[in-house]
């Protein structure tokens, strides 16, 4: 099998082909936990935020932006719903209207519950694969939509977990929908390499988050332990010996997120400390 070189000087990147001026990200799930980590890095790294949650999260939304604000860095709140493709499509709308484009889409929005597969509610099941999984096609198709038409490339990155590659007893369907955010992220930064479009995923391990405390007094009733005896237990994997903090999972996205990662596309990156080598 033979290759065609391709003629440099008909190869533009991303780079090359952005706008002027600051570039503009939206955030899903940014009102608390990773997602505000993810929210406040890309601040500071000068772009302008649009800080998207749920309705019903709108004070954290209000204190994300807070905290970008008072940083030096430009942010917007957004209300949006990402099992609703029109909702999103308002946020991509919104993010254009900030800043007159849209350059970073991170699809973090997502939800976890904690429990055995006998015990699973056939309706929290259709949920978390509603949230998880369309949610993140949802986003995806909406931001590559913007992106695609602006002609300049950009970067679409979205929510797995390291149950992409080892899933968690308790966290069966949450890991199928993890699964699936991996996958989706390979086809479409096969299918969208061609506008200069990345895409590619992050897959978190062990945080200090609310679901890991829900994991850990799961597991904890289950074995007759402790509370924060089963989360050492699982904290024991980490070869680099702390727990994560959203701030590391914030740091990794800030790369794909930027420049350095131009090469880089179909990925799912695992921060998680050493746990899962892949």
């Amino acid at each position: 099998m033979t290759t065609t070189p391709t003629d440099a000087s008909t190869v533009e990147t991303a780079r090359s082909r952005a706008p002027e001026g600051p570039r503009v990200a939206a955030v899903t799930g940014a009102a608390r936990g990773i997602g505000a980590a993810i929210a406040r890095r890309l601040g500071a790294d000068g772009l302008h935020v649009i800080v998207a949650d749920l309705p019903s999260m709108q004070e954290g939304v209000a204190g994300t932006v807070e905290a970008i604000t008072a940083a030096g860095g430009t942010a917007t709140g957004a209300e949006t719903d990402v099992t609703d493709e029109a909702s999103v499509e308002q946020l991509v709308a919104t993010a254009v209207e900030a800043g007159g484009h849209l350059d970073v889409f991170v699809a973090n929005a997502g939800i976890a519950q904690v429990q055995e597969l006998l015990d699973y509610d056939p309706e929290d099941f259709r949920k978390i694969l509603d949230v998880n999984v369309s949610g993140v096609f949802h986003s995806y198709r909406q931001a590559a939509r913007q992106m695609i038409a602006q002609g300049h490339g950009g970067k679409i990155i979205g929510a797995a977990s390291i149950v992409a590659f080892r899933p968690f007893a308790l966290l069966g369907p949450y890991s199928a929908t993890k699964w699936a955010v991996r996958g989706l992220t390979q086809a479409a930064a096969m299918e969208w390499a061609e506008h200069g479009i990345t895409v590619n995923a992050y897959g978190p391990g062990i945080v200090g988050t609310a679901m890991w405390d829900l994991i850990d007094e799961k597991l904890a009733a289950k074995n007759g332990q402790q509370r924060g005896e089963a989360l050492a237990e699982n904290a024991r994997s980490i070869h680099l010996g702390r727990v994560s903090v959203p701030e590391d999972v914030a740091a990794m996205v800030s790369y794909l997120a930027g420049a350095d990662s131009d090469y880089v596309t179909g990925q799912t990156m695992l921060v998680d400390g050493g746990i899962q080598f892949s």
